[in-house]
């Protein structure tokens, strides 16, 4: 050992390799610094609001709404015009001349209608702020801002008021602080939370003071799959007046931006992903949503990829407000979400005020599903019988753990509303794909009490069409044909790869 310390070639080679560390580290730490250095100038670009230092404009805690900036004169000048016109100080004829246009549109009564509501808006961002715009110039006098975030520089490019002066605030409260500007007669309830089915019945709760009055309506601008099923099942629940914008994010064209039902709309990932969601917990159709046709192609702005590191460590960039706060990477184009908004806060209008609407209905589809329903039932009992050598007595009561929503999710999503074998979209049946290898039958108690079903899951299942249901039940089923003799191993790899996607969203029935 002492000998190889000693051999100058390997002192040489030691120290080389020292050298070369050290450099590294110098040219990294250069680097990182000239990083922090370009950061903060540019953060220190942001021009404060007069009469405010860095300490009044530094991001606030997202538990609670803190003040707003010092205010200069022309906060000022908004926030007393608002404080009297809250307070009736403020002369009707005036609050009638600005929303003039409206009036002769929608009429007095629509007017009317739309100047008593009150609606809740859940996500503040680039859609939800241009759709509380709109209300609140159309004569919407109520809103209730339900948003945990704050306003950030890559904001700016969607949000419908946000300056750079906002950057840092609460969104809910940049969108009060700027629209009391516009409409000073109207309310904000700001509600700076995440919205989560735990505080669903106080967010979506009645107006302070009139905590009997449901809202008229609720705007659905969540980008969070989680907490938008959550909004939609419990709007879908209670009855509750809800419209719901898909995604905006890749998209392009506003000539193919609509509105129709949850169960029509494609082409659209977060709509897709939320109607699994919805069908799974039995909620097939019902909600009106604002999503694009658009198709993705070579050229087209895609979501990009997220590296692992950014997953494991919640990495977020150099300009994030918050900490810990993970960047999304989702190209927006800035026109979209305001096309969204728009299309939303104009179909709250006119469902307010009562004025004619026209949108194309979706395609109905829950009588398909309680056919399928029954089918699956009838195909269980008799495989049943089957097992149990022929006797009936054993399926009276049979239960089959499978609802319409379930079978909405298997046929539209899961199986893209087609034949797994030949592709035909008509006629559609669901039955199990594999023959039993035991018995079906689950038995739970004894005699009266006994209850009896099938061990039937999702992921058991394929969509045929009833034609090749009836002859995969005769020579599968009920005969000695195995997979593979009926069908090709393209087939067999396709259903396969179907059931394992049922598999994965079983979990959220």
């Amino acid at each position: 050992m002492a000998s190889l310390t000693s051999n100058p070639k390997v002192q040489l080679a030691a120290t080389a390799v020292v050298s070369a560390a050290i450099a590294a580290g110098a040219i990294l730490s250069y680097q990182r610094l000239q990083q922090d250095d370009r950061v903060s100038r540019l953060k220190r670009s942001i021009p404060q609001p007069s009469g405010s230092d860095d300490d009044d404009h530094a991001a606030q805690s997202v538990t609670r709404i803190g003040p707003l900036p010092k205010p200069d004169k022309e906060d000022e000048h908004n926030q007393a015009l608002a404080h009297r016109a809250q307070n009736g100080d403020f002369d009707d004829e005036l609050i009638l001349e600005q929303l003039a246009r409206n009036r002769v549109f929608l009429g007095d009564a629509g007017l009317a209608a739309l100047r008593a509501a009150f609606v809740v808006i859940v996500g503040c961002g680039g859609v939800g702020s241009h759709a509380c715009a709109a209300l609140a110039r159309s004569g919407l006098a109520r809103v209730r801002l339900v948003d945990f975030d704050q306003v950030t520089l890559s904001s700016l490019n969607r949000h419908a008021v946000a300056t750079l002066a906002d950057v840092g605030l609460p969104k809910v409260q940049c969108l009060q602080r700027r629209l009391v500007a516009v409409t000073p007669w109207v309310r904000f309830d700001l509600r700076l939370q995440k919205f989560e089915g735990a505080v669903a019945d106080v967010l979506l709760g009645g107006w302070e003071g009139d905590e009997g009055q449901r809202p008229d309506f609720v705007i659905d601008a969540i980008d969070n799959i989680e907490s938008k099923v959550e909004l939609l099942k419990y709007c879908h629940d209670q009855g509750l007046p809800v419209i719901s914008a898909m995604g905006a994010g890749t998209k392009s064209d506003p000539t193919r931006v609509m509105v129709g039902d949850i169960g029509a709309s494609f082409e659209d990932g977060l709509s897709r992903a939320t109607r699994r969601r919805l069908k799974l917990q039995g909620v097939t159709s019902g909600i009106p949503v604002v999503y694009s046709t658009e198709k993705m192609g070579e050229g087209k702005a895609a979501l990009l990829p997220l590296a692992e590191a950014e997953f494991q460590k919640g990495s977020v960039g150099d300009l994030g407000v918050l900490p810990d706060f993970r960047v999304r990477i989702l190209p927006v184009l800035g026109t979209m979400p305001a096309v969204f908004g728009y299309t939303v806060a104009n179909h709250v209008i006119l469902k307010i005020s009562g004025y004619p609407m026209d949108y194309q209905p979706a395609k109905a589809r829950d009588k398909m599903y309680e056919a399928i329903v029954a089918y699956v039932q009838a195909s269980e009992e008799k495989i049943v019988r089957m097992i149990e050598g022929g006797r009936t007595d054993v399926c009276i009561g049979l239960k089959v753990p499978i609802t319409p929503g379930d079978i909405a999710f298997l046929v539209e999503e899961a199986f893209r509303g087609r034949s797994a074998i030949t592709g035909i979209p008509t006629k559609l049946m669901l039955i199990r794909w594999k023959k039993p290898e035991e018995t079906t039958l689950v038995r739970i108690g004894e005699g009266s009490t006994e209850q009896r079903s099938s061990n039937l899951r999702l992921r058991d299942l394929v969509c045929l069409t009833k034609e090749e249901a009836v002859r995969h039940q005769k020579k599968v089923l009920h005969g000695d044909k195995t997979l593979e003799d009926l069908y090709s191993r393209e087939v067999i790899e396709l259903v396969e790869a179907r059931q394992q996607e049922a598999e994965a969203y079983e979990r959220h029935r």
